[in-house]
């Protein structure tokens, strides 16, 4: 079979879910972001996996992927919907009880006019700029005649995965300003924000990024594993070229294997002739460029041809491959493609 093979540990992530569970101080309920479909591993399997190992509280980005998560898991858990409230979505929202996390003032209101009873959370913009509502619109917002109050009020850091970037202290000091004297359920920090201090747990942690192994999480368990087969193997003499462009050229006879795997299934061209994978703990260097569906990979170092290497796994990291795509744990694992066979473990 020409698919790769795309292994995630379920166990792992629940491992890891709990050791962030266990870093949250005393009274501190700890979710699970499980937006664009857990990080591209499969929403309904790992939510399920959590939901068993106890988490209750859940956060997607859409109200689609709320819809999905509410019939994946049951009516037993809270789904926190990050875009807000969408009149659009207004019947997702009722049909699968979702809480959306309003954004602004328009939001709020549309959607206590929509739903006077419905549970709805609010969203504040401590310094980011991107989301939320800033300080003179949530004073509308806490002055408004009485009616149904949110269940979470939230923001998001800007810096966390930079410890001691003063705008983490600066947003602290801002979302505490923002709602003081408020008797409602707090959250600020995701993973990174873990990890700076529990004077930034309040009420709610919501990690995503260390759920599935990345940083800032360092003690986190591995969670993927991914094995390309190999569907040709062939000897390159010195002078040949290898691939598009004939940008790379044999010094040394040279033993090339063809990898059936390329961009569309997440492994950026980008990355050609400095990709590195692994066979037996081996490293092989890919050469030449990475196309749609195959890599061309050096394995003359290997005591015979293999039927398979790994690009993710033992020996190399979401973190480690980000490095050498220069960008970030996160984008790897969101960008792996739709044709990997996913197989679910709990090893």
């Amino acid at each position: 079979m020409a698919r790769a093979k795309l292994t995630v540990n379920l166990e792992a992530i629940a491992d890891n879910w709990r050791s962030l569970r266990r870093l949250s101080r005393d009274g501190t309920d700890t979710a699970a972001v499980v937006k664009a479909d857990a990080y591209g591993l499969g929403a309904a399997e790992v939510a399920a996996t959590l939901l068993r190992s106890g988490a209750r509280i859940y956060f997607v980005a859409l109200a689609e992927e709320g819809a999905q998560l509410r019939h994946a898991l049951g009516g037993e858990v809270e789904i926190f919907v990050l875009s807000g409230y969408q009149r659009c979505d207004g019947g997702l929202v009722s049909s699968c009880n979702l809480i959306p996390v309003t954004n602004s003032a328009e939001q709020f209101f549309n959607h206590r006019l929509d739903f006077p009873d419905g549970p709805a959370a609010l969203q504040l913009d401590t310094g980011m700029n991107r989301l939320g509502m800033e300080a003179e619109e949530f004073r509308i917002v806490r002055e408004a005649p009485a009616g149904a109050a949110p269940i979470l009020v939230m923001s998001h850091l800007a810096c966390a995965d930079e410890p001691s970037h003063r705008q983490n202290r600066s947003q602290l000091e801002e979302f505490l300003s923002m709602t003081d004297g408020m008797a409602v359920r707090r959250s600020l920090a995701a993973t990174g924000g873990m990890f700076l201090g529990q004077d930034f747990h309040f009420e709610l942690c919501r990690p995503g990024i260390g759920l599935y192994g990345g940083l800032p999480h360092r003690g986190a368990r591995p969670v993927v594993h991914l094995d390309i087969p190999v569907i040709q193997v062939r000897d390159v003499q010195p002078g040949e070229t290898v691939g598009y462009g004939a940008d790379w050229s044999a010094n040394v006879p040279t033993r090339v294997a063809t990898l059936s795997a390329g961009y569309a299934d997440g492994i950026f061209r980008l990355l050609g002739n400095r990709l590195t994978f692994h066979a037996d703990g081996i490293p092989c260097r890919a050469i030449g460029r990475i196309s749609m569906d195959l890599i061309t990979v050096d394995v003359s170092r290997l005591p015979k041809d293999p039927e398979s290497l790994q690009l993710l796994g033992q020996h190399q990291t979401i973190d480690d491959l980000a490095d050498c795509a220069s960008t970030i744990g996160y984008e790897i694992l969101t960008s792996l493609g739709n044709r990997y066979e996913r197989v679910y473990g709990i090893g």
